[in-house]
């Protein structure tokens, strides 16, 4: 008798713009969180004489963990002078669905006022499958912001400015999402970008992995927990961009 076996698993306002992990504990989060192993079980059904057919369960539900997080988690992307203490950031550990539609574990920093509103968001994106190519904090980029856009890095905290002004990115306030920058570049109004490796996803409407288009279900997705996306600013966009009330 021959057996088949399947298994299915598979930026603030004009901001420029891993993998399964063991659980991060509250005091100690993982430093790099590793890829989700998709577990299946396999009931062969049969279907005729000397055949079967196998059932594959879905892949690992979405999980979340929030926590508290140490300063030397965030020693290059919080400083004294924040406009956010750190204490009054968290540390969000959670599944999403990576571009090699698999199962994963990332990491994100946001301020805890805004932790349901992510992990609302979040849980519709893995359920849909919708590719995020990775989530680490920004520190693993010593809190570079290009660096971290330039290897398409998912991320949240980083003290910063807004790009090109004196005032704090909302970014630094830990009420700000960039979601795979390569693929949602940050557009200047005459419609060039910084990075080289995202120029060819600068036009709006298009089709691609990970790409977030006008009105689709990402920015339905965040527009229902009252988060705003840059990709409908005028003149400038910021199409990785998401963040409370805007800006």
């Amino acid at each position: 008798m021959a057996f088949v076996v399947l298994a299915s698993v598979s930026c603030g306002a004009g901001d420029p713009v891993a993998s399964p992990a063991t659980s991060a504990s509250a005091n100690q989060p993982p430093e790099s969180p590793a890829s989700v192993p998709a577990s299946a079980t396999f009931t062969p059904a049969t279907t005729a004489p000397g055949t079967a057919t196998p059932s594959a369960t879905a892949p690992p539900a979405f999980s979340a963990k929030v926590t508290s997080i140490k300063r030397e988690r965030l020693r290059y992307s919080w400083r004294p002078g924040c406009p956010v203490h750190y204490q009054d950031l968290r540390l969000i550990t959670m599944s999403y669905w990576g571009f090699d539609d698999k199962p994963h574990t990332g990491e994100l920093v946001v301020r805890k006022t805004v932790t349901d509103d992510v992990v609302t968001v979040f849980r519709k994106l893995y359920d849909w499958r919708w590719p995020i190519r990775q989530m680490k904090l920004v520190d693993v980029y010593k809190g570079d912001d290009y660096d971290s856009i330039d290897v398409d890095n998912t991320s949240a905290f980083n003290c910063r400015p807004a790009t090109g002004s004196s005032n704090w990115s909302n970014h630094a306030y830990g009420e700000a999402i960039d979601l795979n920058p390569r693929e949602n570049p940050y557009v200047t109004a005459s419609g060039s970008t910084a990075h080289q490796n995202a120029k060819k996803y600068t036009k709006r409407p298009m089709k691609g992995k990970g790409v977030i288009n006008p009105g689709d279900k990402v920015v339905r997705a965040f527009a229902q927990v009252g988060w705003e996306w840059g990709g409908s600013w005028s003149g400038t966009k910021d199409f990785q961009h998401f963040s409370k009330g805007g800006g």
